[in-house]
Order: structure tokens, then C-alpha cells, then sequence
């Protein structure tokens, strides 16, 4: 490999979230990675920084077309490069939309179990949560489209928050799929925000479908977030594209980022954006191949270590979601124990509602700390079974 994703990379002293951890603990729990970004971008934040001034800075087309580019040759959709604009991040760009396209006391459905945050964008704002749950049969999931053309029709749903692909469970979302909830929503009048953060970590041979380019009904009906933040480990540097093919959504949406002062970037936002989308896709195939044998390493312990777990199937993102209901059945109580006795910090699925036997693990990081902590999942689910 030309990259190197073996090394340890010592994050203590860095403020970090993810390692703001007790004694010996190993987190893999947060969805960022333990790897160095791209030497690229690396490279391009360093010139940036030697520049040595830090002032206002504005967003410049070269920034609109790297994510063009990267759009159509990656995804294959052909983006233009005046549906897009610049916000700090995913979660104020959904928290705004909420705001400004839904009233107080209005429902916005997800499809839970799902990345936690969407709960809060909806609530924090005065409106209401209408989940679509996932159905889990055979470990898997899929969508109960009964279920959601029932909760689109409510007269008070007026948006669904999808999530594409799917986290916690990490699947990628099928055209038929896509179309069938564009048309729901075009029926029942329900505008639809596609979170694609993690579009780009999918496993080698697999690719996601963006939900703007299944048809005009789902392009024009729609709102698409994006980030290089996911993909290549800057999420750090908040910053994100919003993608609305609709020109009058368009505007409504330019003005609903720029009221909540959530449309301008930092110094090296745009650069390391740039950087990615230009000169990051052999780093990004050589990323996605390492976490996929991360991802074969916990599917061989679990099976010859005999653990009474099972890893949902997935072809996207660096986060395993795992049923652990043989073993408990709250996952609050035994993702406390894992922490408290094995040292061994993963995310409680509660989180996501509908999770309560389920925890998440994130596997982006050196397959040393993958097999430590897989060593202490095992010591932890002995011990919690002998606690019992």
C-alpha cells in the first residue's frame, strides 16, 4: 500500500472527544478515524498555514467544482455547480432546513434506528418526531413502506430526515428504494433531506446511490448534504456542501444557512475540500480496503471465538452495528459494563431508538486497536454473563 494506515497516531493533547478517555480505556465509539488525513490534504493546509494569515475568507468556485467533479466521476450524477452552497457542517445545515422549511409542531420522519443527532435537529426545534421503523428480520433491516406512506399522509408531516446510507446499521440504500420514498413524499407533499455523509466509505466493489440522482421527482424535491468531513477525517474543520437542484428551495435554503450564520468558512475549510475531492481518491480506495479487512477481522473473532453476537450485515461506513441480544437486554447497562470492566468504550444503541440489544463500534482505526479491542469485547461478555 502506498499509505500507511499501521502506525499508531498518539491523539492525547489534542482535545480530542473521541479520546477524552478514563486510565487505559480504548474508545470506538464516535465516528471519526484514529488515521492521519491524506498527505494531500496535509500538504494543502500546510501552504495554507504558511501563509501565516488567518482572515476572513470567502468560497470559491474552485470549491464548487472539486465536488462536482468528485460527484460524477465517483457517483456518476452530474451535479451543477450553482446548486450548492457552504455550511459549517451536516447538523446545523439539517437543524436550519428544519427551521425553515417546517412549522413548530410539525412532524418530521426518520427511519429509526438512526444517528442520534436527527432526533435532537427535530426537537430542539419545536417539532415532532414520526419514526418509520426499520424492520430487523433475518439480521437485516429493511423499510416498512406501508408504515411510511401511512406517516407521510399525516396533514402535519411536512419533511423526512433520510439517512443514506444508513448509520448506525450501514447500508446502502437501493434505487428501487430511493424512488419508491421520492414518490411518497412528492405525493403527500413532504420535502426530503438526504444525509450522504458517509456516501464515500463504502466497501471495495460497492458504491452508494445518491437520492438526487434517481429522477427529477427525487432531484427536484429535495435537499442533499455532503462532506469530505466523514470520508477523510477533517470533520474537525466543520464544513459541509448542501446540494438543492431546486432553485426556489434553493433560495429559501441560502437564506435559512445565512440567518443562522452557519455559511462561513473557516481558513482551511475550503482548502482541505479542495485537497480531498481533488487528489484524495487513491488515498480514499486504500482507506476503504483497510477498514473492510478491519470489518472481516471482527467477523472471523466473533465466529471463532463462538461470542454470542451478531455483526449486521453492511457494505458502508466504518461503524459495526452489533445484536447483542442473546447476551443483554438493555445495551445501556451493558455498554456501561464494557466501559467500567473491560475498558472498552462503544456507542449504546439506545442512542439510535431501537437499538436496546444493539451497540455500535467503530472500527476506523489501526488493526492493532481493532484486535485489542475485540480481545476485551470477549473479556467483557464473559464477565458480563457471569455477573448475571
Amino acid at each position: 500500500m502506498k499509505y500507511d494506515f499501521d502506525t499508531l497516531v498518539d491523539r492525547s493533547g489534542t482535545n480530542s472527544s473521541k479520546w477524552r478517555t478514563n486510565g487505559d480505556e480504548l474508545p470506538m465509539w464516535v465516528a471519526d478515524m484514529d488515521f492521519k488525513a491524506a498527505p494531500e490534504i496535509l500538504s494543502a493546509i500546510q501552504k495554507r498555514l504558511d501563509n501565516g494569515v488567518f482572515g476572513y475568507s470567502y468560497i470559491p468556485n474552485e470549491w464548487n467544482e472539486a465536488i462536482c467533479s468528485w460527484w460524477q466521476r465517483r457517483h456518476g450524477v452530474k451535479f451543477e455547480p450553482n446548486s450548492m452552497m457552504f455550511c459549517t457542517g451536516i447538523v446545523p445545515a439539517m437543524s436550519s432546513a428544519v427551521r425553515k422549511f417546517t412549522s413548530v409542531g410539525d412532524k418530521v420522519v426518520v427511519q429509526a434506528p438512526v444517528y442520534h443527532l436527527f432526533f435532537n435537529c427535530i426537537t430542539n426545534n419545536g417539532r415532532q418526531v414520526l419514526s418509520n421503523d426499520l424492520v430487523y428480520e433475518n439480521g437485516e433491516y429493511c423499510i416498512d413502506f406501508d408504515d411510511l406512506e401511512e406517516k407521510l399522509s399525516d396533514p402535519l408531516t411536512t419533511m423526512m430526515l433520510l439517512c443514506n446510507p444508513q448509520n448506525p446499521a450501514g447500508k446502502i440504500w437501493s434505487k428501487t428504494d430511493l424512488a419508491r420514498i421520492g414518490e411518497l413524499c412528492y405525493k403527500y407533499g413532504v420535502l426530503v433531506l438526504s444525509d450522504e455523509i458517509h456516501c464515500d466509505l463504502t466497501d471495495p466493489g460497492k458504491s452508494y446511490v445518491p437520492f438526487a440522482s434517481i429522477n427529477e421527482i427525487c432531484a427536484q424535491n429535495s435537499i442533499t448534504c455532503v462532506s469530505a468531513t466523514k470520508a477523510f477525517n477533517i470533520a474537525g474543520l466543520q464544513t459541509s456542501a448542501v446540494i438543492v437542484p431546486n432553485k426556489t428551495l434553493r433560495v429559501r435554503m441560502n437564506r435559512a444557512l445565512n440567518t443562522d450564520e452557519v455559511a462561513e468558512a473557516n481558513a482551511f475549510a475550503i482548502t482541505a475540500t479542495i485537497a480531498a475531492f481533488n487528489e484524495g481518491e487513491a488515498w480514499l480506495d486504500e482507506l476503504n480496503r483497510y477498514v473492510y479487512e478491519n470489518k472481516l477481522l471482527v467477523k472471523e473473532f466473533i465466529e471463532r471465538e463462538n461470542l454470542p453476537i451478531r455483526l449486521v450485515p453492511s457494505d458502508a461506513t466504518y461503524l459495526l452495528w452489533l445484536d447483542c441480544s442473546k447476551i443483554c437486554e438493555n445495551s445501556s447497562e451493558f455498554t456501561k459494563f464494557l466501559r467500567e470492566k473491560a475498558g472498552l468504550w462503544l456507542n449504546d444503541g439506545n442512542a439510535y431508538r431501537g437499538g436496546k440489544c444493539f451497540v455500535r463500534m467503530n472500527i476506523a482505526t489501526q488493526k492493532e486497536r481493532v484486535l485489542e479491542g475485540l480481545r476485551r469485547l470477549k473479556a467483557g461478555v464473559l464477565a458480563y454473563q457471569n455477573a448475571k
